[in-house]
């Protein structure tokens, strides 16, 4: 084979490569926009006037709207910690409401390595924990001293008993529980490291569900310091 043979035949295949890339870049962002139009539409059926306000953070999407009258926020989080086994993809559910707490109340889940989606670990004070709580949570608050409600709190865990449930967070400006949604395809990332999650849509009947214990936890709470006052 002559010299300009061999390289028009490796040039042949360096362009092959290079349009190959291409075209499987294009179907990615093709599925990425196909997945988050999907997204989006699943969560207009329980908040109908969601709005996409993400800000550009990588693996960041955040959607802001109103649900029985109270505004809330949906956010999934992409967190791809060397520290976990296989990336995650986590769903964050908020009602960004008052709620009669003193000051911050986290509880996490084996906590036993750093997160993206949460302050816990800059939470200086551990509680002690009131019957009724997870043997796995930690409890943290950044106020030294604060008294919480954990009877009311531990009467609306039980979605932490399916094992999906990382983080409930109540402050005095809302309520937040995260959620495993996906975990990354562990043949994918092992090969490739790419996080990619699959057919993992966001379950609206999932969010209707957070948002309902969310909704029913902070009544209770500012229900029970009306009561008290």
């Amino acid at each position: 084979m002559s010299e300009v043979t061999s390289a028009l035949l490796a040039g042949a295949i360096v362009l092959a490569v290079v349009l190959h890339l291409a075209w499987l870049a294009r179907r990615g962002r093709n599925r990425g926009l196909a997945a988050l139009a999907a997204d989006e539409a699943s969560i207009r059926t329980v908040i109908a006037d969601a709005a996409n306000v993400s800000d550009g953070s990588a693996g960041v999407l955040t959607w802001e709207g109103t649900w029985n009258g109270q505004r809330v926020q949906l956010r999934t989080i992409v967190d791809t910690l060397a520290t976990r086994k296989l990336p995650a993809r986590w769903l964050s559910v908020s009602i960004t409401e008052k709620v009669a707490v003193p000051a911050t109340f986290d509880m996490m889940m084996r906590p036993g390595s750093p997160t993206t989606f949460s302050n816990f670990d800059h939470l200086q004070h551990t509680l002690p924990k009131a019957p009724g709580f997870p043997a796995e949570a930690v409890l943290r608050t950044d106020r030294r001293g604060t008294r919480f409600p954990q009877g009311i709190i531990a009467d609306h865990l039980e979605l932490f008993s399916e094992g999906r449930a990382k983080e409930l967070l109540i402050t005095p400006n809302g309520v937040r529980i995260v959620w495993l949604h996906a975990e990354a395809e562990r043949a994918r990332y092992g090969v490739f490291r790419q996080a990619a999650f699959g057919e993992a849509p966001i379950d609206p009947a999932l969010v209707e569900r957070l948002l309902t214990s969310l909704s029913g936890l902070r009544d209770a709470i500012n229900r029970s310091e009306r009561q008290a006052a």
